[in-house]
Protein backbone atom coordinates (compact mmCIF):
# COMPACT_ATOMS: atom_id res chain seq x y z
CA UNK A 1 0.00 0.00 0.00
CA UNK A 2 2.71 2.67 0.88
CA UNK A 3 5.01 1.78 -2.05
CA UNK A 4 1.46 2.64 -4.73
CA UNK A 5 0.83 5.70 -3.37
CA UNK A 6 4.20 6.65 -3.20
CA UNK A 7 4.04 5.97 -6.93
CA UNK A 8 0.98 7.43 -7.19
CA UNK A 9 2.55 11.24 -5.67
CA UNK A 10 5.78 10.93 -7.61
CA UNK A 11 3.14 10.22 -10.72
CA UNK A 12 0.86 13.71 -9.41
CA UNK A 13 4.45 15.65 -9.37
CA UNK A 14 5.61 14.79 -13.07
CA UNK A 15 1.82 15.59 -14.43
CA UNK A 16 1.78 18.89 -12.30
CA UNK A 17 5.55 19.69 -13.73
CA UNK A 18 3.93 19.09 -17.24
CA UNK A 19 0.24 21.06 -16.61
CA UNK A 20 2.56 24.03 -15.55
CA UNK A 21 4.65 24.25 -18.56
CA UNK A 22 1.43 23.58 -20.98
CA UNK A 23 -0.17 26.94 -19.05
CA UNK A 24 3.21 28.95 -19.12
CA UNK A 25 3.66 28.37 -15.24
CA UNK A 26 1.00 29.09 -12.58
CA UNK A 27 0.28 31.59 -10.51
CA UNK A 28 -1.11 32.17 -6.64
CA UNK A 29 -4.39 32.09 -8.40
CA UNK A 30 -3.31 28.86 -10.44
CA UNK A 31 -4.81 25.47 -9.03
CA UNK A 32 -3.54 23.96 -5.82
CA UNK A 33 -1.73 20.93 -5.17
CA UNK A 34 -4.50 20.14 -2.80
CA UNK A 35 -7.20 20.32 -5.25
CA UNK A 36 -5.33 18.05 -7.84
CA UNK A 37 -5.48 15.32 -4.67
CA UNK A 38 -9.28 16.26 -4.48
CA UNK A 39 -9.98 15.59 -7.98
CA UNK A 40 -7.78 12.37 -8.06
CA UNK A 41 -9.88 11.42 -5.38
CA UNK A 42 -13.13 11.36 -7.39
CA UNK A 43 -14.03 15.34 -5.64
CA UNK A 44 -15.69 17.60 -8.53
CA UNK A 45 -12.92 20.20 -9.64
CA UNK A 46 -12.71 23.70 -8.91
CA UNK A 47 -13.07 26.32 -11.90
CA UNK A 48 -9.12 27.16 -11.05
CA UNK A 49 -8.24 23.92 -12.46
CA UNK A 50 -9.52 24.65 -15.78
CA UNK A 51 -5.58 24.85 -16.88
CA UNK A 52 -5.13 21.10 -16.89
CA UNK A 53 -6.10 19.50 -20.05
CA UNK A 54 -9.09 16.77 -19.39
CA UNK A 55 -6.54 14.31 -20.87
CA UNK A 56 -3.96 14.48 -17.94
CA UNK A 57 -7.08 14.02 -15.53
CA UNK A 58 -8.00 10.86 -17.24
CA UNK A 59 -4.34 9.57 -17.52
CA UNK A 60 -4.32 10.17 -13.37
CA UNK A 61 -7.74 8.99 -12.82
CA UNK A 62 -6.64 5.68 -14.66
CA UNK A 63 -3.15 5.39 -12.88
CA UNK A 64 -4.94 5.72 -9.86
CA UNK A 65 -7.40 2.82 -10.58
CA UNK A 66 -4.45 1.06 -11.38
CA UNK A 67 -2.82 2.18 -8.31
CA UNK A 68 -6.16 0.23 -6.17
CA UNK A 69 -5.97 -2.28 -8.05
CA UNK A 70 -2.16 -3.54 -7.57
CA UNK A 71 -2.84 -2.65 -4.09
CA UNK A 72 -5.73 -5.16 -3.65
CA UNK A 73 -4.18 -7.22 -5.49
CA UNK A 74 -1.36 -7.62 -3.15
CA UNK A 75 -3.72 -7.63 0.49
CA UNK A 76 -4.84 -10.49 -1.29
CA UNK A 77 -1.48 -12.53 -1.92
CA UNK A 78 -0.40 -11.09 1.90
CA UNK A 79 -3.76 -12.75 2.88
CA UNK A 80 -3.29 -16.50 1.16
CA UNK A 81 0.53 -16.68 2.06
CA UNK A 82 -0.46 -15.94 5.72
CA UNK A 83 -3.43 -18.65 5.86
CA UNK A 84 -0.81 -20.72 3.98
CA UNK A 85 1.37 -20.39 6.64
CA UNK A 86 -0.91 -20.50 9.43
CA UNK A 87 -1.96 -24.14 7.81
CA UNK A 88 1.75 -25.30 6.93
CA UNK A 89 2.50 -24.32 10.88
CA UNK A 90 -0.66 -26.31 11.91
CA UNK A 91 0.64 -29.22 10.01
CA UNK A 92 4.04 -29.00 12.02
CA UNK A 93 2.62 -29.17 14.73
CA UNK A 94 0.42 -31.77 14.45
CA UNK A 95 3.46 -33.97 12.88
CA UNK A 96 5.61 -33.44 15.72
CA UNK A 97 2.53 -34.17 18.10
CA UNK A 98 2.27 -37.89 16.48
CA UNK A 99 5.98 -38.23 16.86
CA UNK A 100 5.71 -37.42 20.56
CA UNK A 101 2.95 -39.67 21.20
CA UNK A 102 4.65 -42.51 19.16
CA UNK A 103 8.13 -41.88 21.15
CA UNK A 104 5.86 -42.16 24.59
CA UNK A 105 3.84 -44.97 23.43
CA UNK A 106 5.16 -48.42 25.02
CA UNK A 107 6.99 -50.56 22.25
CA UNK A 108 6.53 -54.16 23.10
CA UNK A 109 6.37 -57.42 21.01
CA UNK A 110 8.37 -60.26 21.20
CA UNK A 111 8.98 -63.46 18.49
CA UNK A 112 10.06 -66.67 19.66
CA UNK A 113 11.81 -70.47 19.35
CA UNK A 114 11.52 -73.31 21.38
CA UNK A 115 14.56 -75.31 21.06
CA UNK A 116 17.12 -76.80 18.70
CA UNK A 117 17.41 -79.52 20.18
CA UNK A 118 14.35 -81.65 18.83
CA UNK A 119 11.70 -82.97 21.26
CA UNK A 120 10.79 -82.04 24.60
CA UNK A 121 8.17 -84.27 26.57
CA UNK A 122 6.33 -86.16 27.25
CA UNK A 123 6.24 -85.83 30.65
CA UNK A 124 4.52 -87.41 34.00
CA UNK A 125 2.91 -83.29 34.73
CA UNK A 126 2.07 -80.14 32.96
CA UNK A 127 4.78 -78.21 32.16
CA UNK A 128 5.45 -74.41 31.45
CA UNK A 129 7.06 -74.25 28.05
CA UNK A 130 10.34 -72.31 28.04
CA UNK A 131 10.93 -70.83 24.69
CA UNK A 132 15.09 -70.08 24.58
CA UNK A 133 15.24 -68.88 21.20
CA UNK A 134 14.73 -65.37 21.21
CA UNK A 135 14.21 -63.78 17.71
CA UNK A 136 12.82 -60.56 18.82
CA UNK A 137 11.88 -59.26 22.44
CA UNK A 138 11.63 -55.43 22.26
CA UNK A 139 10.22 -54.11 25.81
CA UNK A 140 12.28 -57.20 27.43
CA UNK A 141 8.38 -58.17 28.24
CA UNK A 142 9.37 -61.77 27.92
CA UNK A 143 11.81 -64.14 30.11
CA UNK A 144 12.92 -66.94 28.15
CA UNK A 145 14.22 -68.35 32.23
CA UNK A 146 10.70 -68.62 33.48
CA UNK A 147 8.51 -68.89 29.91
CA UNK A 148 6.31 -66.09 31.31
CA UNK A 149 5.27 -62.81 29.40
CA UNK A 150 4.71 -60.29 31.93
CA UNK A 151 2.18 -57.17 30.33
CA UNK A 152 4.18 -53.66 31.06
CA UNK A 153 1.00 -51.44 30.37
CA UNK A 154 -2.45 -52.46 30.96
CA UNK A 155 -3.72 -52.80 27.15
CA UNK A 156 -4.97 -54.90 24.18
CA UNK A 157 -2.25 -57.18 22.86
CA UNK A 158 -2.54 -60.06 19.95
CA UNK A 159 -0.64 -63.71 20.70
CA UNK A 160 0.08 -66.63 18.43
CA UNK A 161 1.72 -69.53 18.14
CA UNK A 162 2.49 -73.17 16.50
CA UNK A 163 3.70 -76.14 17.56
CA UNK A 164 4.91 -79.26 15.92
CA UNK A 165 4.65 -83.18 17.09
CA UNK A 166 6.33 -85.53 15.50
CA UNK A 167 4.72 -88.67 16.88
CA UNK A 168 2.21 -90.71 15.19
CA UNK A 169 -1.11 -92.08 16.17
CA UNK A 170 -1.59 -90.03 19.31
CA UNK A 171 -3.14 -86.81 20.49
CA UNK A 172 -0.98 -83.86 20.95
CA UNK A 173 -1.99 -80.90 22.94
CA UNK A 174 -0.49 -77.60 24.25
CA UNK A 175 -2.82 -74.18 26.26
CA UNK A 176 -2.42 -70.87 26.40
CA UNK A 177 -2.94 -69.67 29.44
CA UNK A 178 -3.44 -65.93 31.21
CA UNK A 179 -2.71 -65.71 34.63
CA UNK A 180 -3.91 -68.93 36.32
CA UNK A 181 -7.00 -69.12 33.61
CA UNK A 182 -6.48 -71.42 30.63
CA UNK A 183 -7.78 -69.52 27.79
CA UNK A 184 -7.23 -71.68 24.93
CA UNK A 185 -7.14 -75.52 24.66
CA UNK A 186 -5.78 -76.84 21.42
CA UNK A 187 -4.97 -80.56 20.23
CA UNK A 188 -4.79 -82.72 17.01
CA UNK A 189 -4.43 -86.17 16.53
CA UNK A 190 -2.06 -87.90 14.15
CA UNK A 191 -2.71 -90.97 12.44
CA UNK A 192 0.35 -91.44 10.14
CA UNK A 193 3.84 -91.33 10.20
CA UNK A 194 4.52 -87.20 10.09
CA UNK A 195 4.66 -84.04 12.00
CA UNK A 196 1.45 -83.46 13.84
CA UNK A 197 1.06 -79.35 13.05
CA UNK A 198 -1.61 -76.94 14.69
CA UNK A 199 -1.93 -73.35 15.52
CA UNK A 200 -4.20 -70.29 16.79
CA UNK A 201 -4.31 -66.76 17.69
CA UNK A 202 -6.27 -64.54 19.83
CA UNK A 203 -6.21 -61.03 21.31
CA UNK A 204 -6.19 -60.48 25.14
CA UNK A 205 -7.00 -57.64 27.09
CA UNK A 206 -4.30 -57.46 29.86
CA UNK A 207 -3.43 -55.29 33.07
CA UNK A 208 0.01 -54.21 33.78
CA UNK A 209 1.59 -57.20 35.44
CA UNK A 210 -0.73 -59.68 33.78
CA UNK A 211 1.06 -62.95 32.40
CA UNK A 212 0.75 -64.91 29.58
CA UNK A 213 2.15 -68.06 28.79
CA UNK A 214 2.09 -71.60 26.77
CA UNK A 215 1.47 -74.99 29.25
CA UNK A 216 2.50 -78.24 27.61
CA UNK A 217 0.01 -81.08 28.97
CA UNK A 218 1.35 -84.53 30.66
CA UNK A 219 1.80 -87.17 28.11
CA UNK A 220 2.02 -84.86 25.24
CA UNK A 221 5.07 -83.39 23.51
CA UNK A 222 6.48 -80.93 21.27
CA UNK A 223 9.19 -80.68 18.66
CA UNK A 224 11.76 -77.92 17.43
CA UNK A 225 14.85 -77.59 15.84
CA UNK A 226 16.86 -75.53 13.76
CA UNK A 227 13.80 -74.51 11.67
CA UNK A 228 12.34 -73.18 14.36
CA UNK A 229 8.78 -75.37 13.67
CA UNK A 230 7.10 -74.10 17.12
CA UNK A 231 7.03 -70.62 17.86
CA UNK A 232 5.20 -68.33 19.98
CA UNK A 233 4.66 -64.35 19.20
CA UNK A 234 2.80 -61.70 20.47
CA UNK A 235 2.72 -57.77 20.82
CA UNK A 236 1.00 -54.71 22.06
CA UNK A 237 -1.94 -53.26 19.53
CA UNK A 238 -2.48 -50.31 21.90
CA UNK A 239 -2.44 -49.18 25.12
CA UNK A 240 -5.44 -48.42 27.47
Amino acid sequence: MRRAAAFLVLLLCLYWTRAQGESGGVTGNDITQTEVQSEILGVKATSDQTNITPDIWAELKELRDMAIKHSVELWKLEQENTVLETRMNASENEVEELKRQNADRPKVAFSLGLTDDGRIGPFNTDITLKFSKVFTNFGQAYSPTTGLFTAPVRGVYYFSFTMVDTRYNVWSYVYLYHNNKRVSWNENYNVEYGRNIFSNSLVLQLEKGDVVYMVLPASSSVFDDTYNRTTFNGFLLFPL
